[in-house]
């Protein structure tokens, strides 16, 4: 048997249809973000980097770097091994501190990625609580859904932010079931945003509970960054809120936080921490450190809604067309895999600006889209060159603009 063949074979349909990855060989340096070296055919050459998670550029703060440094000379780099049997270490506690702190729950657990969190919370949740159903948003996450899977209890999806269709999906629950609605805050693809205090309204009237993704609002939303259920006044109303260290806050790993009990359930019988190498030292450091000062500093995030008006409205301005959301996400849509791969390839090679197209399987066929998310690191001298460079591929491609 050929099995190179058969692998090949699928990755062979993967190009022809425009949706395989090719990965750029990036290196950032440390105070110069969002400019970074792009390593290719044997060349460096210099670029701005439009599409990172480090939302608030605090992988580059000076303090958490310091932290991190101090916390390397004074513990070593791994954790040696599973909280369970290798023990926990001291940064572990004080992280899970702030961040129980930070949403104003009980207590908070550390899992190695945002991925990992979501997998594991929900697949204990949905397979050792009595009768569960997990009432899912359609657009949800792929770890929420692989956790969900895992879980194998009964399951319900419901038409994204659509309260209508999860009362119905509710009101088919059996009487007896333990019902978990599970959503998200602000949705990565699309930049919309949940409409949570409904959600907590259902939940309220139906004795559900409720579990939130703030994956990509911790730390960018709220007057501590504790995230959107934050800042409308919601996270008492939240059963689990669950969140990452590896977007606004820079560093690396998942959360989740909530009552004592709860933490403490998941802790217990979650193979996906029980089993996990824990997050080094250094990494739990860096993390607490981002957090807390985040937890008094609004300069970063202001900076960023900032730059992402500006460059919403030159953007208008030229007609480049761009999903409407409330959000610091801004989708330019191209609507084609292979022009999107394309744009995306000369925006690199030709004017030094890399954003990864996003085509299908993360978004739906026709939604392929270019996905920018601009930061406080960005000058608005980035601003203008990436406009000016977008300006030109839409003529290029032939592309369909927006009209005001």
């Amino acid at each position: 048997m050929n099995f190179d063949a058969l692998f090949n074979a699928q990755l062979d349909t993967l190009k022809a249809e425009g949706n395989y990855r090719v990965f750029a060989d990036l290196e950032r340096y440390r105070g110069k973000f969002p400019q970074a070296t792009n390593h290719a055919e044997g060349a460096q050459r210099d670029v701005t980097v439009w599409c990172s998670n480090d939302y608030l550029c605090m992988g580059q703060n000076p303090a958490v770097l310091q932290a991190m440094h101090e916390t390397l000379e004074k513990s070593g780099a791994g954790a040696g091994g599973t909280r369970n049997i290798s023990g926990t270490n001291h940064h572990h506690v004080m992280l899970e501190a702030e961040l129980a702190d930070l949403h104003g729950k009980e207590a908070a657990l550390l899992f190695t990625s945002g991925y990992v969190s979501n997998w594991a919370s929900l697949s204990t949740l949905g397979s050792r609580l009595p009768n569960a159903v997990i009432l899912s948003d359609a657009l949800n996450h792929a770890s929420m859904i692989e956790g969900i899977r895992h879980a194998k209890c009964a399951r319900k999806i419901w038409k994204h932010n659509d309260m209508e269709d999860l009362r119905a999906k509710l009101e088919e629950c059996p009487e007896d079931s333990t019902k978990i609605i599970a959503f998200e805050s602000v949705y990565s693809m699309d930049g919309d945003i949940a409409p949570i205090k409904e959600i907590c309204d259902l939940a309220d009237e139906y004795g559900a509970m409720t579990y939130i993704d703030e994956v990509h609002a911790v730390g960018m939303y709220g007057p501590r960054g504790g995230g959107v259920a934050e800042r409308e006044g919601l996270m008492d109303r939240i059963t689990l809120i669950e969140g990452t260290l590896g977007k606004a806050f820079g560093v690396m790993g998942g959360y989740i936080t909530g009552s004592a009990a709860l933490i403490d359930f998941v802790r217990s019988f979650a193979s996906g921490f029980i089993f996990t190498t824990a997050l080094p030292p250094a990494l739990a450091a860096g993390a607490a450190t981002s957090i807390r000062h985040l937890k008094q500093s609004d300069m970063e995030r202001a900076r960023q809604r900032q730059q992402v008006a500006k460059l919403r409205a030159k953007l208008d301005a030229i007609g480049i067309p761009h999903l409407p959301n409330p959000s610091h996400i801004v989708p330019v849509m191209v609507k084609d895999p292979v022009k999107c791969k394309m744009i995306s390839d000369i925006l690199l090679n030709d004017y030094g600006i890399y954003v990864q197209p996003i085509n299908y399987p993360t978004v739906p066929k026709g939604t392929e889209r270019l996905r920018f998310t601009p930061g406080p690191g960005h000058s608005d001298a980035d601003i203008d060159a990436l406009v000016h460079a977008l300006h030109d591929l839409w003529a290029q491609c032939a592309l369909s603009r927006a009209v005001a």
